[in-house]
């Protein structure tokens, strides 16, 4: 079930949170209770037979993480034995086909299997694996109540998508946390926000990202860098938006999640792009494989194997296909270039060319990934370098221009801090004894809200349903 489907906000969602706030404040457990239920529901609505994959990496981590206790023997062995429990399924379900594929292109003759991927299993499995390792380390005490650990685990708003939440920063509020009238309204501003990126923004730019990258032999140079754009933004609004929904979300349930991106698209440079963009997943890295491996602390060799490895497992966790390892290759490459060839000289360069520098990189990277076939994006990157099979321009490629000509407008400030410096520049404002300003900051994030849920409400009424394009990951 998608944030962004009917099901979701006209059913679920209301029902959850009636259900939630019809029990008292001070019967924390009960609240705790309906909103794993409401999760297990959630998860479960996507397909019932998925839903033990969910159950067994609840159960490994809780029984793990008591045996990991300070004092316990063997705790290596079993902080080892289950992270690979854990990690199990997910190389099951993503990668056993991959792995088959590459066998029989190799002579083998091997079946392979039709496995559907549980959603959101690299997220979930990922988080637990990080609660194990910060048990394991003694930053974390183990978590002593099962329904506890599994709502940590299961909590729908970040459940399919993350942002992967440490149990560290979560557990806590599991025993106290107040819902406050400021940060439910808060968490419902940011929710339809979220909710306008991938509906307004994201479903659109989808159609001229598609109409590129299935052009075939009427591709052209014009189309190319149109359609790699078009999923340029796509992917940010849409996995933005998810984000801010999710955070919403766990505001309005007195749960704050830790924030995914910050206008990553402002970069400079690749380094910085990644400080930016899913950057949960970057932390994770870091802290989980990164830094175990030694980080920049050693040899530049090693130092350069450690980034590899990193990157190729990034790769590799977005999805079972040479492209996603090709991509992860792609930037352990400009990382490298970053710190030890070019960087020096990049810093001189002026910020516009930085900025360019870096988007244009970006670009690439993300026709990488969007590419179903190492084939496409060969052909792809080479339209947008000028060897298009159907030249410089097409009616197509004006089309893209011209039907999603507003959103082309919308996107380009959104993917700005452009909210922030107004933002502001009212607050300044405000504290200047502006009325207008102090109207503005009160009721302008809610009507702006209030409106873009009604035209993305609209929106989906008039149109075919698109699941989030991380689902797939």
């Amino acid at each position: 079930m998608a944030f962004s489907s009917m099901a979701f906000l006209f059913g679920f969602l209301p029902a959850a949170v009636l259900c939630y706030f019809l029990i008292p404040a001070r019967w924390r457990g009960g609240r705790n209770g309906a909103l794993l239920l409401f999760s297990l529901i959630f998860y479960a609505w996507g397909g019932l037979r998925l839903l033990p994959v969910l159950v067994w990496s609840c159960l490994v981590s809780w029984a793990a993480g008591l045996l990991l206790a300070p004092g316990r023997r063997h705790r290596r062995a079993v902080f080892r034995a289950a992270a690979a429990l854990n990690l199990l399924p997910l190389v099951c379900f993503k990668y056993t086909g991959f792995l088959l594929e590459n066998l029989n292109a190799l002579g083998l003759e091997l079946a392979v299997p039709g496995l559907l991927l549980p959603a959101g299993i690299s997220f979930f499995s990922f988080q637990s694996v990080s609660y194990l390792a910060d048990v394991y380390r003694g930053t974390v005490l183990p978590e002593r109540r099962l329904s506890r650990l599994a709502l940590y685990t299961a909590f729908f708003p970040q459940l399919l998508q993350g942002p992967i939440v440490r149990y560290g920063d979560f557990g806590p509020l599991l025993a106290d946390r107040r819902e406050t009238v400021p940060e439910i309204s808060a968490g419902v501003v940011r929710f339809c926000f979220g909710l306008g990126k991938k509906v307004l923004l994201a479903d659109a730019l989808g159609n001229a990202a598609n109409a590129a990258f299935s052009a075939g032999d009427r591709l052209t140079v014009g189309l190319a860098w149109i359609g790699s754009i078009a999923y340029t933004l796509q992917l940010y609004f849409d996995f933005s938006g998810y984000t801010d929904m999710a955070l919403g979300l766990g505001g309005v349930f007195g749960l704050p999640l830790p924030e995914n991106f910050d206008y990553p698209y402002i970069a400079r440079s690749a380094t910085e792009f990644w400080r930016r963009w899913h950057i949960t997943l970057s932390r994770w890295f870091r802290d989980y494989v990164y830094i175990p491996l030694g980080g920049n602390r050693c040899s530049r060799g090693r130092h350069l194997l450690n980034l590899l490895a990193v990157w190729l497992l990034t790769g590799l966790w977005h999805g079972a296909a040479w492209t996603f390892v090709i991509w992860g290759l792609y930037y352990a490459a400009l990382l490298m270039g970053e710190k030890y060839l070019w960087g020096g000289a990049l810093d001189r360069l002026p910020g516009p060319l930085r900025h360019v520098y870096a988007l244009v990189l970006i670009n690439f990277g993300w026709v990488l990934f969007r590419s179903g076939s190492l084939e496409q994006a060969g052909a792809v990157l080479s339209a947008m370098a000028g060897f298009a099979p159907g030249g410089l321009w097409s009616g197509e490629a004006e089309y893209c221009l011209r039907q999603y000509a507003w959103e082309w407008m919308a996107a380009l400030p959104a993917a700005l801090p452009v909210k922030d410096r107004l933002s502001r520049a009212l607050e300044r404002r405000r504290e200047d004894g502006s009325r207008i300003s102090t109207a503005a900051l009160a009721f302008g994030p809610k009507l702006m809200a209030l409106c873009l849920l009604g035209l993305s409400a609209v929106r989906l009424l008039s149109s075919t349903f698109r699941s989030f394009l991380y689902f797939q990951f």
